[in-house]
């Protein structure tokens, strides 16, 4: 595969995107709302148009990340969130038989871990974690250079591990907030830069628990860096003493000193990381050849 003109693809339950990435660089980006309450075949229809109006001669593959799970090696897609009529898609074929080019899916948060590794602030990185703390709390881990999804797409998914009496991610995401405060994770965020007293607590007791999710990520993967992407990741300056204070309870704090966390800039990740789902299945063709000689 020619890497120099990628297609990525970032597909929501509000808008779906796709953007044409040639030598490294978006140069093109396509966007129309996604029609969630339509029949499943009239999204597809959807998707390829979008696709298409970035679409040329030179596209030699196209990676797509959706919110669901996926079968990676089949390219279906399995009740994505917000979308009700893709209950089983089978999106790789669907889109490799209109575009006759290699297609390559995943989930969001996978794209979201490759898209910083190989264009954002995880490069040069030995092992990553790419964090997206919104709606909900997803993870992809990059390891070896190369993302691990683990056999049923379930690798680094750390928000499912129980936690007290649910889960962390109902902790450590913005529904907390919403639960709590009735207000999402920007509009807490909002009061608390004007000061608000309430806000500001709110974030320092989401940072008591974020420091737990970090240690867990820690024991599990022991990553040198961790970005932090999905709205509250911008109210981080607001957690970071409270996740520091957790920390110190950190065994291994020799380690804790060589990780670093860093919040994503890129507005365009997500497109972006779609499209390195190509420059992935490339460099893991490699390896394979490799240790086949």
């Amino acid at each position: 595969m020619d890497t120099k003109n990628l297609i990525g693809v970032d597909l929501g339950g509000t808008h779906m995107r796709a953007g044409r990435v040639e030598n490294q660089n978006l140069v093109d980006l396509a966007s129309r709302r996604t029609p969630a309450s339509a029949e499943a075949q009239v999204v597809v229809d959807d998707l390829i148009a979008t696709i298409s109006s970035v679409f040329n001669s030179a596209t030699s593959g196209i990676g797509i990340g959706v919110p669901s799970v996926v079968d990676v090696e089949q390219g279906i897609v399995y009740n994505v969130e917000n979308i009700a009529s893709w209950k089983e898609v089978h999106l790789k074929r669907a889109l490799e038989d209109h575009f006759r080019v290699p297609v390559h899916v995943n989930n969001d948060a996978n794209c979201f871990a490759l898209g910083e590794y190989h264009f954002g602030k995880g490069r040069g990185a030995k092992g990553m974690l790419g964090l997206v703390v919104g709606t909900g709390l997803g993870a992809g881990l990059i390891l070896n250079g190369r993302l691990y999804s683990g056999v049923n797409c379930g690798a680094g998914e750390i928000g499912n591990i129980p936690f007290r009496d649910h889960t962390y991610e109902y902790y450590v995401c913005g529904q907390r907030f919403q639960r709590e405060f009735g207000k999402n994770g920007g509009d807490l965020h909002a009061c608390a830069l004007r000061g608000d007293e309430e806000a500001l607590k709110a974030f320092r007791t989401f940072g008591r628990d974020f420091g737990k999710v970090i240690a867990l990520a820690l024991y599990a993967f022991d990553p040198d860096r961790i970005i932090l992407g999905g709205s509250v990741s911008k109210a981080y300056g607001f957690y970071r003493e409270a996740m520091l204070e957790e920390l110190k309870g950190f065994i291994f704090q020799q380690s804790l000193k060589r990780l670093a966390i860093e919040v994503s800039e890129e507005p365009q990740i997500a497109v972006l990381g779609a499209a390195a789902l190509c420059l992935d299945a490339l460099a893991t063709a490699r390896v394979n050849i490799d240790a086949s000689l």
